[in-house]
């Protein structure tokens, strides 16, 4: 698979609930890692201990996939089911058509202060 296509399947399957479909998507020494909350996930053992215990997989909602070659970034909106939209960027690593490493930032929204207001444009 292509970049394009591992980060396409990679969101079908977190939508699907399906975990044991990402073996087919990651290397198995790949690297997770979730710079929010300082947390590396090394290899597939760790990744599926930790999916697998996931209170509830969010849905994810792709705003736009970029990339070429061997790095690639999702943007998306991520549902955990609560009804708050969490915005998301995924930064991917190719290697050999499955996905070696990702870095995924997930800041939950915040309303803009209003003293920007006269700068800014609001976006939906």
């Amino acid at each position: 698979m292509n970049g394009r296509e591992l980060v396409d399947a990679l969101v079908a399957t977190i939508n699907a609930g399906n975990v044991p479909g990402m073996d087919e998507l990651f290397h198995e020494d790949a690297v997770m890692e979730w710079p929010q909350s300082g947390e590396r996930i090394v290899g597939g053992d760790n990744r599926r201990a930790v999916y697998t215990r996931f209170p509830q997989l969010p849905h994810i909602e792709v705003r736009s996939i970029t990339g070429e070659g061997d790095h690639w970034v999702m943007q998306g909106t991520l549902d955990y089911g609560d009804g708050l939209p969490v915005l998301g960027v995924f930064v991917f690593e190719v290697r050999d058509g499955r996905i070696a490493k990702e870095v995924a930032y997930w800041p939950g929204p915040f309303e803009a202060p209003e003293w920007r207001a006269p700068w800014v444009e609001r976006m939906a």
